[in-house]
């Protein structure tokens, strides 16, 4: 159901019901593109089937699905109609469109040709745990999970979200782990990593179905490279890729998750949605608090900010007795 995740904390006062929700995402529910619009964004209901509800609550955790249709315009394609175009221009007035026009014809090819251009929809899942006042993306990366953000403060009123910051830098921890060979309680490394430099030369070395617990990582990690990403596994459980900025990637649940699930399967998609939204959700909401303790625990924002507030007033007056005292030239 997952494949990578960004976890944000929920701000403690937004506290909506279900029905509060489902209100306010119908108000943008998804549409597909009009015939000139490159892109179409809404909220759809997460089971994929029409008339569902768009939030679905499950086991007290709650999911949402956001669908994005785009226009597959390739730019070359447009760049040739926008010169065709140009060329017709210079044949009748004998000379060639300057900046400003050669832009006006680029953004009139573009309508021209969104009409005949491919459609492709994406989807982004959205997981609320509103007892841990957690909500993670399901997007593959930062700029796209921001989008999300940017939406959900702007749909749902009252919600106040940032990003998991943990006490430890991850590259900081991910090196010593690499290091010592020994990662926290419950976790295992296992045979893949990215090394990246941090000079300007940016090399990078990746190991891939390949022992790490190896001379030759610990040379690299001496000589100043950094973890970026370590494939790891949390209990046998769940494998999982982490990277410096504590995304959750390439999120795979091993077998013995499913032990005792009916492989035959009745073949009803609703139960099948079911179980796999519980299995997905019971999984992963232990595996993110002990990661982030792993990590030195969650950065506190709130008592960082009460402390620099209670710093005492004299670190910002100025000495009274500094304007009586002579300079030392004097």
């Amino acid at each position: 159901m997952f494949k990578n995740l960004m976890v944000y904390r929920v701000g403690p006062d937004w506290q909506p019901t279900v029905e509060q929700i489902e209100d306010s995402l119908a108000k943008t529910t998804f549409v597909e593109t009009g015939a000139t619009q490159q892109q179409s964004m809404g909220w759809a209901p997460p089971r994929g089937t029409l008339h569902a509800p768009l939030i679905e609550d499950i086991g007290g955790h709650w999911l949402l699905k956001l669908m994005i249709e785009t226009r597959v315009l390739p730019s070359s394609v447009v760049k040739r109609r926008t010169d065709e175009m140009a060329e017709r221009i210079e044949l009748e007035t004998g000379r060639k469109p300057g900046k400003k026009q050669t832009k006006d014809l680029k953004e009139q090819a573009t309508l021209e040709l969104l009409p005949m251009a491919f459609t492709k929809q994406s989807a982004i899942r959205v997981w609320i745990a509103p007892a841990q006042h957690l909500l993670m993306i399901d997007a593959g990366s930062a700029g796209r999970a921001e989008e999300v953000v940017s939406l959900l403060i702007k749909e749902l009123p009252g919600l106040n979200l940032h990003l998991i910051q943990t006490a430890e830098a991850p590259a900081v921890c991910m090196a010593a782990w690499l290091m010592d060979g020994v990662p926290p309680e419950g976790f295992t490394i296992d045979r893949e990593c990215e090394l990246k430099s941090v000079d300007e030369m940016k090399s990078v070395v990746r190991y891939a179905r390949h022992s790490l617990d190896i001379e030759e990582v610990r040379q690299h990690l001496t000589s100043g490279k950094s973890p970026t990403r370590l494939a790891m596994s949390w209990r046998d459980r769940v494998s999982f890729m982490l990277t410096d900025t504590l995304q959750i990637k390439k999120i795979s649940f091993l077998d013995v998750v499913f032990e005792g699930r009916d492989g035959g399967g009745s073949g009803d998609k609703d139960e099948a949605f079911d179980a796999d939204a519980a299995i997905a959700t019971g999984e992963l909401c232990k595996l993110i608090p002990e990661l982030i303790d792993g990590l030195g625990g969650e950065h506190d924002f709130l008592a960082a900010g009460a402390a620099l507030a209670e710093r005492p007033a004299t670190l910002a007056q100025p000495n009274p007795s500094a304007a009586t005292e002579p300079a030392p030239w004097d």
